[in-house]
């Protein structure tokens, strides 16, 4: 990752992090200092995406982003973060 490119102390989310391409994205921005919230439906994956990652500050939050009382729970799980 390029020194560039840092988010230290910002919060990104993924939707779909426990899928390939999400994974490896939540991966990459965990990586630059961001704080990672990995929505996905498999709650089994999503606990290998945030073990991958391994910084104690990312969390995995179950969610289908098809529903949206889904996504309000999510992202007032990320908030009480």
């Amino acid at each position: 990752m390029s020194a560039d490119f840092r988010l230290d102390g910002q919060v990104a989310v993924v939707v779909g992090g426990t899928g390939v391409l999400g994974s490896a994205m939540a991966r990459g921005l965990a990586a630059a200092g961001a704080h990672v919230a990995v929505l996905g439906r498999s709650s089994e994956r999503g606990r290998d995406v945030i073990e991958a990652i391994g910084d104690g500050q990312s969390l995995f939050v179950p969610c289908d982003a098809t529903d949206r009382a889904s996504l309000t729970d999510a992202r007032q799980q990320i908030s009480e973060a």
